[in-house]
């Protein structure tokens, strides 16, 4: 059975549990303000916050509830914008849109609401930018946004005077939640049991999974990994980031050795779908998926990533990223097995670069994506690994052109010669992102783009035209 609280009730249910959270909420629960939209995570029409235990406090999150599985929330309080009302009157983020005239036909505004909650909830240094990143999973095809900045805006001028001692009693005393929320601790506390499942198909966030098999999933026994607490954590020893398959984009995005280890972390992580995407996307599943796209498998790629494979036996086996794609969506990887492990050297004494292009800057899939790794010594090159998506039928990691750089001097010449082979790896095709020439294209100016980033004193754009 499947339990968890739903704004201010404890739910217990024995619904499929491949049932997403969005239509049990709306159909089941009969609460319409979470929107149907686009069931690709997109919209943000249908976001709710999650609340579950860390280390004995309770944490809040977006989530997009419509790639959510029922035994995701098992165990947590979800909440959706009927558990944010007031008694009579408007909570501050309803409000500060009513009075900037944030929404016009309304359709997006729960997800709007719920998403900028959420950033009163977990906000510990309130800023306008920040406020404004909280809501970068949100469409909205009225206002224009502007309005909604300024909702944001007059929000996180109240929220500059939060208590970050006792923050949820004063978001109680200055109207941002109900007061039911004092007794959500407690009563999460009383859940004593995970959620085990066995299915033959593993789900993590369901973020790739209920996009591309929305319907077939209904009918299907799945193995629930997101919540497993042995597949759950970031560790490091020394320089080597040891994820477990469970760890999330915000995991990363979030971690403080990354972000002092890899200037533009943040940034980088940034252009990776969205903060509810992010926040239940799993990095194991974005691996699996096999996407010739990837993002994050990109950037692992050029990190030199080593998986671990486990069997339903608990057999382990390694496998280095760059061997793990066969072909299209095909992987060295048995029907049994689930990614445990990702290993890889966090870049310290080297420089790390990531590149994406796409039709909007955020929330969307690359045409081509790319990153590097370099280590130099002086004006020579003593270590080169390069990766690059949407140029071929798996995500690319490019030997050859990575081993002509070992050794060479950091040279306009070089770089144009390394590019001349690298376009012998590539293998393009035209579709919906792209003509062929269009990427190849992409290609040489995103390579070239790490060089101009990375070394600007030896570098200009007019350099490498």
């Amino acid at each position: 059975m499947i339990q968890f609280i739903l704004n201010n009730r404890l739910i217990q249910t024995d619904k499929a549990a491949s049932t997403t959270l969005l239509d049990f909420i709306r159909y089941d629960e009969n609460l319409r303000g979470t929107k149907i939209g686009c069931r690709e995570g997109d919209c943000g029409a249908c976001t709710v916050l999650i609340g579950s235990l860390k280390d004995g406090k309770t944490e809040y999150m977006s989530a997009t509830s419509c790639l959510t599985p029922l035994p995701n929330v098992h165990g947590k309080h979800v909440v959706t914008v009927e558990g944010l009302n007031l008694p009579e009157k408007l909570n501050q983020v309803q409000q500060a849109m009513v009075d900037c005239s944030g929404t016009q036909c309304g359709f997006c505004t729960p997800g709007f609401v719920n998403s900028m909650s959420g950033y009163a909830l977990t906000c510990s240094e309130p800023t306008v930018e920040s406020a404004i990143s909280s809501i970068d999973g949100n469409i909205c095809r009225c206002t224009g946004y502007k309005t909604i900045e300024r909702a944001a805006a007059k929000v996180t001028e109240v929220l500059v005077q939060k208590d970050q001692k006792q923050p949820l009693s004063w978001l109680v005393a200055n109207d941002f939640v109900p007061d039911y929320f004092l007794t959500i601790e407690a009563r999460l506390k009383e859940f004593k049991t995970e959620y085990t499942s066995s299915g033959e198909l593993p789900i993590g966030g369901g973020t790739d999974l209920y996009v591309q098999k929305h319907d077939e999933l209904h009918d299907m026994e799945m193995d629930y990994l997101f919540d497993k607490k042995e597949l759950n954590g970031v560790r490091f020893d020394g320089n080597t980031c040891t994820l477990k398959s469970s760890a999330t984009v915000t995991d990363l995005i979030e971690n403080e050795v990354l972000l002092s280890a890899i200037p533009n972390w943040y940034n980088y992580l940034k252009l990776l779908s969205s903060t509810p995407i992010r926040n239940i996307a799993t990095i194991a599943g974005n691996i699996a998926n096999g996407s010739p796209i990837g993002d994050f498998t990109i950037i692992l790629l050029a990190m030199k990533a080593q998986l671990t494979l486990t069997n339903k036996e608990n057999g382990s086996r390694q496998v280095m990223l760059k061997d793990f794609y066969l072909g299209y969506k095909t992987l060295d990887k048995k029907a049994d097995e689930i990614i445990s492990e990702i290993r890889f050297e966090v870049p310290t004494s080297s420089k790390f670069h990531f590149e994406k292009v796409c039709k909007r800057q955020y929330l969307d899939i690359a045409s081509v994506n790319t990153a590097i790794t370099i280590s130099t010594n002086g004006n020579s090159i003593t270590d080169a690994d390069i990766s690059m998506g949407g140029v071929g039928p798996i995500p690319k990691y490019l030997a050859k052109t990575a081993q002509f750089l070992v050794g060479k001097e950091i040279t306009v010449a070089t770089i144009k010669e390394a590019e001349q082979i690298l376009q012998t790896e590539l293998a393009p095709i035209s579709d919906a992102r792209g003509t062929e020439d269009y990427k190849r294209l992409l290609a040489r100016q995103l390579f070239f783009a790490h060089f101009i980033t990375l070394f600007p004193e030896t570098f200009k754009m007019n350099d490498l035209v």
